[in-house]
């Protein structure tokens, strides 16, 4: 093993994962919190002599790519965590990027994934989205925070078990940040999770918890957060529990009205599900009488959407393994006489049901759909698939095997959903050759 654990690193391109990629005496090592060309003092994080590549952050910065910018997070800055001799928080690992050099690089990512692990040579451009704020912070509703032993709101550091209290959240919609959470002592609570509704409805918190939720301690912390609900979660037994307020947020896309349980899915940008619904709708254009399947279908966002296309005459199979997501589904598509909703596994409905489609909508989560989905997928007879990922590499590897189907991937949009990190959103068209 090394003796030194911090190197000087010439950085080379920005690899999938939030990081680039340098080379120390032959070693790959990957580094996060730097940009290409430019000369670094990395400190190793993961360095062992037998392993394949070796991890490190950059804390001092020789010579500055002219795409470097001070960080809007003190606490995810990883120079200045390095002046502390403590790892940056993770969860803005781009944060010293310029916006629109963020884009770029995330867009030569995108195409690399593509290409390496899809056999799709593809030219892609990141967009932001229309109402994005220029500092690219303030739009995450939903945050979770870890509870420090101290009982203060704190958050990881990256890619380590050591917790860093916090008294901001940057990226987080103004409403979250109002409620000055980290004022408040969490004692005998695991975790905090918070979810700001659209329109002027109260945000949601939820302690995570495998207490008694009826412990009056629980009880009394709630009444210390003023101006939104609480709840207690048990993730270990299901067991959502209200302490005041709802255990849900209402979420409103168009003409839709959405209820979304504190443990259900929902898009974190404020401006994701109105912006996907449409691109969505514009790849698949349905039309009334169309049988639709929307995949992963969540609290039902695409669903609404899609039946409310295809009419009275039309029909749509939403199907959603997670039960909490499902039973949102229910409530917010109830009287709906076109869709069926089922809850289950993907690849287990479809292999069941073998329904014959003309179009088919999936959301898998990051790990992607997979073989077998796809392979039911092609199966349907469908003639459009619209395909929305939240990750380049599930997405080029599944974009792979509906190619291998004799699909083409006929358009592609990259969407920034996540600024300040290296995640993005991708909404795809598919179609038989």
């Amino acid at each position: 093993m090394t003796q030194t654990p911090e190197i000087e690193l010439s950085i080379g391109p920005a690899a999938h994962g939030g990081h680039c990629v340098a080379r120390h005496e032959g070693r790959v090592v990957f580094v996060r919190h730097a940009l290409p060309g430019e000369v670094v003092k990395a400190r190793l994080t993961e360095y062992d002599d037998d392993a394949r590549f070796w991890r490190a952050d950059a804390t001092d910065i020789i010579s500055a790519s002219p795409d470097r910018v001070n960080h809007p997070w003190p606490l995810a800055d990883a120079v200045l965590a390095g002046l502390r001799g403590t790892r940056p928080v993770g969860g803005a690992e781009f944060g010293h990027i310029e916006l629109s050099a963020q884009r770029r690089l995330k867009a030569g990512i995108f195409s690399e994934q593509l290409a390496r692990l899809g056999t799709i040579e593809r030219s892609v451009t990141v967009e932001p989205v229309p109402d994005e704020a220029p500092d690219g912070l303030g739009w995450r509703t939903r945050v979770g925070f870890a509870v420090d032993p101290g009982g203060h709101l704190a958050m990881h550091e990256h890619r380590s078990t050591a917790l860093v209290p916090v008294a901001d959240m940057p990226l987080a919609v103004p409403s979250i940040n109002k409620l000055a959470l980290w004022e408040t002592s969490f004692q005998g609570v695991e975790g905090v999770e918070v979810a700001a509704a659209s329109g002027d409805d109260e945000p949601l918190v939820l302690l995570r918890t495998t207490g008694d939720p009826a412990d009056r301690h629980f009880r009394a912390l709630a009444e210390r957060i003023p101006g939104a609900s609480v709840a207690t979660w048990n993730p270990e037994k299901g067991l959502l529990q209200r302490l005041r307020g709802r255990t849900w947020v209402r979420e409103v896309v168009g003409a839709h009205s959405f209820r979304v349980t504190g443990e259900g899915f929902w898009q974190i940008h404020r401006s994701a599900p109105g912006v996907l619904t449409d691109a969505v709708l514009e790849g698949l254009e349905p039309a009334a009488g169309m049988r639709v399947a929307d995949l992963y279908a969540g609290a039902g966002l695409f669903t609404a959407a899609l039946a409310a296309q295809v009419g009275e005459t039309g029909h749509v199979l939403s199907v959603e393994g997670s039960p909490a997501a499902s039973r949102d589904a229910r409530r917010n598509l109830y009287g709906r006489t076109q869709v069926d909703i089922v809850q289950g596994k993907v690849e287990r409905v479809l292999r069941e049901r073998r329904p014959h489609l003309d179009a088919v909508v999936l959301d898998p989560p990051r790990a992607g759909a997979g073989r077998e989905v796809v392979r039911a997928i092609t199966g349907t007879g469908a003639k459009v698939a619209v395909y929305v990922s939240c990750d380049p590499a599930s997405f080029a590897r599944d974009a792979g095997y509906f190619t291998d189907a004799g699909w083409d991937l006929v358009s592609l949009r990259v969407l920034d959903l996540y600024p300040h990190t290296h995640h993005m959103e991708s909404v795809a068209v598919l179609r038989p050759a």
